[in-house]
Protein backbone atom coordinates (compact mmCIF):
# COMPACT_ATOMS: atom_id res chain seq x y z
CA UNK A 1 0.00 0.00 0.00
CA UNK A 2 1.49 3.58 -0.80
CA UNK A 3 2.15 5.55 2.27
CA UNK A 4 -0.09 8.95 2.52
CA UNK A 5 1.26 11.94 1.64
CA UNK A 6 2.14 14.29 4.92
CA UNK A 7 2.71 17.97 4.68
CA UNK A 8 4.35 18.86 7.40
CA UNK A 9 5.49 22.43 9.45
CA UNK A 10 8.20 22.33 11.40
CA UNK A 11 8.31 24.77 14.38
CA UNK A 12 11.53 25.62 16.06
CA UNK A 13 13.44 29.14 17.78
CA UNK A 14 16.73 26.86 16.51
CA UNK A 15 17.58 26.76 12.73
CA UNK A 16 19.89 24.14 13.56
CA UNK A 17 17.25 22.09 14.36
CA UNK A 18 14.70 23.18 11.91
CA UNK A 19 17.17 22.06 8.95
CA UNK A 20 18.74 18.91 10.69
CA UNK A 21 14.17 17.87 11.09
CA UNK A 22 14.31 18.94 7.12
CA UNK A 23 17.15 16.98 6.18
CA UNK A 24 15.95 13.96 8.25
CA UNK A 25 12.57 14.00 6.45
CA UNK A 26 13.41 14.58 3.21
CA UNK A 27 14.98 11.08 3.25
CA UNK A 28 11.74 9.89 4.00
CA UNK A 29 8.83 8.65 1.40
CA UNK A 30 5.44 10.16 1.73
CA UNK A 31 6.24 13.34 4.01
CA UNK A 32 7.00 16.72 2.47
CA UNK A 33 8.07 19.76 4.70
CA UNK A 34 6.33 22.49 3.71
CA UNK A 35 7.43 25.17 6.12
CA UNK A 36 9.26 26.23 8.75
CA UNK A 37 8.64 29.14 11.39
CA UNK A 38 10.88 30.50 14.11
CA UNK A 39 8.24 31.55 16.70
CA UNK A 40 5.12 30.78 17.57
CA UNK A 41 3.47 33.76 15.93
CA UNK A 42 5.40 32.64 12.92
CA UNK A 43 4.25 29.16 12.80
CA UNK A 44 0.21 30.78 13.51
CA UNK A 45 0.44 32.40 10.31
CA UNK A 46 2.08 29.47 8.17
CA UNK A 47 -0.72 26.99 9.60
CA UNK A 48 -3.57 29.32 8.18
CA UNK A 49 -2.08 29.98 5.05
CA UNK A 50 -0.33 26.83 4.32
CA UNK A 51 -2.57 24.40 5.79
CA UNK A 52 -0.17 21.81 6.73
CA UNK A 53 -1.65 17.86 7.89
CA UNK A 54 1.28 17.86 10.91
CA UNK A 55 2.82 20.47 12.70
CA UNK A 56 6.04 20.00 14.57
CA UNK A 57 5.84 22.26 17.51
CA UNK A 58 8.96 23.60 19.80
CA UNK A 59 7.40 24.90 23.33
CA UNK A 60 10.10 27.22 24.28
CA UNK A 61 10.52 30.22 21.97
CA UNK A 62 10.16 33.61 21.44
CA UNK A 63 7.97 36.35 21.03
CA UNK A 64 5.17 33.49 21.55
CA UNK A 65 5.82 30.40 23.49
CA UNK A 66 4.40 26.82 21.88
CA UNK A 67 1.70 26.15 24.22
CA UNK A 68 0.11 29.37 23.59
CA UNK A 69 1.11 28.84 19.28
CA UNK A 70 -0.86 25.25 20.26
CA UNK A 71 -4.10 27.03 21.63
CA UNK A 72 -4.30 29.72 18.85
CA UNK A 73 -3.78 27.25 15.61
CA UNK A 74 -6.62 24.93 17.67
CA UNK A 75 -8.77 27.88 18.31
CA UNK A 76 -8.93 28.39 14.17
CA UNK A 77 -8.00 24.73 12.99
CA UNK A 78 -9.66 22.12 15.45
CA UNK A 79 -8.68 19.43 13.12
CA UNK A 80 -5.10 20.57 13.07
CA UNK A 81 -2.67 17.64 14.22
CA UNK A 82 -0.12 19.00 16.65
CA UNK A 83 3.10 17.12 17.71
CA UNK A 84 4.74 18.62 20.44
CA UNK A 85 8.73 18.37 19.99
CA UNK A 86 10.70 19.73 23.04
CA UNK A 87 13.38 18.72 25.72
CA UNK A 88 11.01 19.08 28.76
CA UNK A 89 9.38 16.08 29.77
CA UNK A 90 8.17 18.46 33.05
CA UNK A 91 4.46 18.35 34.39
CA UNK A 92 4.38 22.38 33.49
CA UNK A 93 5.44 21.51 29.56
CA UNK A 94 3.18 17.84 29.34
CA UNK A 95 -0.34 19.02 30.48
CA UNK A 96 -0.21 22.58 28.72
CA UNK A 97 0.32 21.12 25.52
CA UNK A 98 -2.13 18.54 25.59
CA UNK A 99 -4.70 21.11 27.06
CA UNK A 100 -3.77 22.83 24.46
CA UNK A 101 -4.65 20.43 21.98
CA UNK A 102 -0.93 19.04 20.82
CA UNK A 103 -1.78 15.01 19.77
CA UNK A 104 1.41 13.86 20.44
CA UNK A 105 4.07 14.68 22.54
CA UNK A 106 8.31 13.52 21.83
CA UNK A 107 11.21 14.57 23.60
CA UNK A 108 13.63 15.87 21.38
CA UNK A 109 16.59 12.78 22.45
CA UNK A 110 14.62 10.25 20.88
CA UNK A 111 15.44 8.32 17.78
CA UNK A 112 14.80 9.45 14.05
CA UNK A 113 12.59 5.84 13.49
CA UNK A 114 10.40 7.23 16.86
CA UNK A 115 10.13 10.98 15.35
CA UNK A 116 8.61 9.78 11.71
CA UNK A 117 6.39 6.73 13.53
CA UNK A 118 4.68 10.08 15.90
CA UNK A 119 3.82 12.11 12.95
CA UNK A 120 2.39 9.38 11.43
CA UNK A 121 0.32 8.51 13.86
CA UNK A 122 -0.48 12.24 14.42
CA UNK A 123 -1.68 12.32 10.89
CA UNK A 124 -4.02 9.38 11.07
CA UNK A 125 -5.60 11.35 14.16
CA UNK A 126 -3.78 8.74 16.67
CA UNK A 127 -2.00 9.90 20.12
CA UNK A 128 1.78 9.55 20.17
CA UNK A 129 3.14 9.84 23.54
CA UNK A 130 6.27 7.93 25.24
CA UNK A 131 5.05 5.65 27.76
CA UNK A 132 6.09 7.62 30.37
CA UNK A 133 4.33 10.81 29.30
CA UNK A 134 1.31 9.03 28.69
CA UNK A 135 1.42 7.43 31.74
CA UNK A 136 1.11 10.98 33.35
CA UNK A 137 -1.31 12.34 30.72
CA UNK A 138 -3.69 9.57 31.12
CA UNK A 139 -3.37 9.53 35.32
CA UNK A 140 -4.58 13.42 34.75
CA UNK A 141 -7.17 12.51 32.70
CA UNK A 142 -8.72 10.18 34.21
CA UNK A 143 -8.67 11.86 38.42
CA UNK A 144 -10.28 15.65 36.91
CA UNK A 145 -11.21 17.49 39.84
CA UNK A 146 -14.65 16.70 39.83
CA UNK A 147 -13.85 12.81 40.16
CA UNK A 148 -13.37 10.31 37.31
CA UNK A 149 -15.30 10.22 34.45
CA UNK A 150 -16.86 7.97 33.24
CA UNK A 151 -19.38 6.33 30.48
CA UNK A 152 -22.74 6.42 31.90
CA UNK A 153 -23.68 9.46 31.20
CA UNK A 154 -22.89 9.29 27.52
CA UNK A 155 -25.97 8.47 24.88
CA UNK A 156 -25.34 6.01 23.06
CA UNK A 157 -24.69 7.79 20.01
CA UNK A 158 -22.39 10.17 22.04
CA UNK A 159 -20.39 6.93 23.27
CA UNK A 160 -20.37 5.93 18.88
CA UNK A 161 -18.82 9.28 18.35
CA UNK A 162 -16.64 8.95 20.90
CA UNK A 163 -15.17 5.82 19.58
CA UNK A 164 -15.35 8.00 16.29
CA UNK A 165 -13.46 10.86 17.60
CA UNK A 166 -10.52 8.34 18.89
CA UNK A 167 -10.37 6.60 15.43
CA UNK A 168 -9.04 10.40 14.22
CA UNK A 169 -11.72 11.60 12.08
CA UNK A 170 -12.59 15.30 11.76
CA UNK A 171 -16.01 16.53 12.48
CA UNK A 172 -17.04 15.89 8.55
CA UNK A 173 -16.29 12.80 8.21
CA UNK A 174 -18.24 11.43 11.37
CA UNK A 175 -21.06 13.52 9.88
CA UNK A 176 -20.78 11.81 6.56
CA UNK A 177 -20.23 8.43 8.53
CA UNK A 178 -23.39 8.68 10.81
CA UNK A 179 -25.13 10.46 7.90
CA UNK A 180 -26.40 13.87 9.64
CA UNK A 181 -25.21 17.12 9.88
CA UNK A 182 -22.33 18.72 11.26
CA UNK A 183 -23.64 20.81 13.52
CA UNK A 184 -25.25 17.42 15.09
CA UNK A 185 -21.61 16.20 15.53
CA UNK A 186 -20.54 19.33 17.10
CA UNK A 187 -23.03 18.83 19.67
CA UNK A 188 -22.24 15.77 20.44
CA UNK A 189 -18.06 16.24 20.77
CA UNK A 190 -19.76 19.54 23.17
CA UNK A 191 -21.89 17.12 25.20
CA UNK A 192 -19.26 14.80 24.98
CA UNK A 193 -16.84 16.94 26.19
CA UNK A 194 -19.00 18.73 29.02
CA UNK A 195 -19.84 15.21 30.80
CA UNK A 196 -16.58 13.68 30.77
CA UNK A 197 -14.75 17.19 32.26
CA UNK A 198 -12.95 17.17 28.81
CA UNK A 199 -11.26 19.77 27.62
CA UNK A 200 -11.08 18.96 24.83
CA UNK A 201 -10.72 16.55 21.28
CA UNK A 202 -7.19 15.72 22.18
CA UNK A 203 -8.28 14.83 25.56
CA UNK A 204 -11.37 13.14 24.33
CA UNK A 205 -8.92 11.01 22.01
CA UNK A 206 -6.63 10.20 25.04
CA UNK A 207 -9.58 9.10 27.18
CA UNK A 208 -11.13 7.13 24.50
CA UNK A 209 -8.04 4.94 24.27
CA UNK A 210 -7.52 5.13 27.71
CA UNK A 211 -11.29 3.90 28.25
CA UNK A 212 -11.09 1.20 25.66
CA UNK A 213 -7.62 -0.10 26.70
CA UNK A 214 -9.02 -0.83 30.37
CA UNK A 215 -12.17 -2.60 28.90
CA UNK A 216 -10.05 -4.55 26.47
CA UNK A 217 -7.80 -5.59 29.38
Amino acid sequence: MKQAHIRVLIVDDHAIVRKGIRALLLQIDGIEVIGEASDGQEAVNLAKSLEPDVVLMDLVMPEMDGITAISEIMSDQQDMRILALTSFATDDKVFPAIKAGALGYLLKESDPEDLVRSIRQVYRGEPSLPPEIARKVLQELSQPASGRPTPKPLTEREVEVLGLVAKGMSNQEIAEHLVVEQVTVRTHVSHILSKLHLANRVQATLYACLLYTSDAA
